[in-house]
């Protein structure tokens, strides 16, 4: 139809061209009218093609919807008059196709709205028993394909056991060939434990039975009982389950909101956990710090009181040295050479000595000012740890 449509189109552009080749106004307006009466046709094929379709469905002139109209679950007495009032456009419409003398009638907005919906109904039933169909034909591949994972699973396992107990485990160890008693009380212990699972089986088909006949019974008692529902009664629980619907709907919200709190609260507390295992790990390195700044104190004191002690004693000896010179000096006038490079010797050993004694002693300020800052440092963590608690 559309091919046919673009090809009178042509045609009939070439036409209105060659004739009004003179006049492009009335050339350009006509060809707006042109394409509107072909956009028009279009539309008027599309609704041919629906229209046809609707009749393919409702061959039957005279359609009962007594049935339809039963079933407010299903779409309400909306649906149903408006099914109904299709019907009775194709009965129209076939009545007009066989009456040849008689004009033929004109769809209304109304009928065509009609028309739409039954054909819209008519593809959403199809799609939902397409989706019915397709879910059960999943469901049931699923089932074959579990039952054949644990069916290769059990084949592979009783192979693996006929390899170990016959194969390996049954041969004779000086004949090489397989000890026909364990062969046979192989397969009869697996013989009895297929027997058990055949039993166990047949008590669950027969539960499974019962539970389906109880079942059964009690869809036909709820069927019976749904007989004598009126519009009333079911429009009713349409109501209460819009009102449950809405409630469900308010609790998974909360739900929502609880779970998000839940995960906010946990996400901080695994971050509190982190800041806490590293304060408790630098805490430990602090205190062993200390402990190391602690020892290194104690013998840089012990090294410092030991200087003082070889201060007093060197200090000692050069009051002595002063003592014995002065008491040489009282006794000769002039000096002897010996005396004077063992007092250069002497006098070189204990610059030596100083030079040491002060380096210590820088040490000994320097560890005292590391110790001094240390302390400052535990106050500090000490502080933040009970802003922290």
């Amino acid at each position: 139809m559309a091919l046919r449509l673009e090809c009178s189109r042509d045609k009939l552009t070439q036409a209105i061209s060659s004739g009004l080749r003179g006049d492009g106004s009335r050339a350009a307006a006509y060809s707006r009218a042109l394409d509107e009466a072909l956009r028009q046709n279009e539309q008027v094929a599309h609704e041919n093609e629906l229209l046809e379709s609707f009749l393919k469905r409702n061959a039957q002139p005279n359609v009962v919807v007594d049935e339809e109209e039963k079933k407010w679950d299903k779409g309400g007495a909306a649906n149903a008059n408006a099914k109904k009032r299709a019907n009775n456009l194709a009965a129209t419409v076939n009545n007009n196709r066989g009456g040849m003398g008689r004009p033929p009638a004109t769809i209304t907005i109304e009928q065509k709205n009609d028309i739409c919906s039954a054909e819209l109904e008519d593809a959403q039933k199809e799609v939902e028993e397409t989706k019915r169909t397709s879910e059960r034909l999943i469901d049931t591949l699923r089932a074959v394909l579990e039952e054949t994972d644990i069916r290769i699973a059990e084949l592979k396992m009783d192979a693996y056991e006929f390899k170990r107990d016959i194969v390996v485990g049954a041969e004779n160890f000086r004949t090489g060939k397989t000890i026909a008693e364990k062969m046979v009380r192989y397969m009869e212990e697996k013989l009895r434990a297929k027997d058990a699972i055949v039993e166990k089986l047949r008590l669950k088909n027969a539960t499974l039975k019962s539970q389906a006949q109880k079942i059964d019974a009690q869809l036909r008692q709820k069927e019976e009982m749904g007989d004598a529902l009126h519009y009333i009664d079911f429009h009713q629980l349409q109501i209460e389950n819009k009102q449950y619907v809405a409630k469900i709907e308010e609790r998974n919200d909360e739900l929502l909101k609880l779970k998000q709190t839940t995960g906010n609260t946990v996400q901080l507390l695994n971050t509190l956990k982190q800041k806490l295992s590293d304060l408790i790990d630098e805490s430990a390195w602090l205190r062993a710090e200390i402990k190391t700044r602690h020892e290194l104190n104690e013998r840089v004191h012990a090294e410092l009181s030991g200087v003082a002690d070889d201060i007093a004693k060197d200090a000692k000896g050069l009051h002595s040295l002063g003592a014995h010179k002065a008491a040489v000096d009282d006794l000769t006038d002039m000096p002897q050479i010996l005396d004077f490079v063992a007092q250069k010797a002497e006098m070189y050993d204990l610059a030596q000595e100083v030079a040491n004694y002060e380096r210590k002693v820088e040490i000994a300020e320097m560890a005292a000012k590391k110790k001094a800052r240390d302390q400052r440092l535990q106050q500090l963590q000490t502080q933040l740890h009970m802003t922290l608690g």
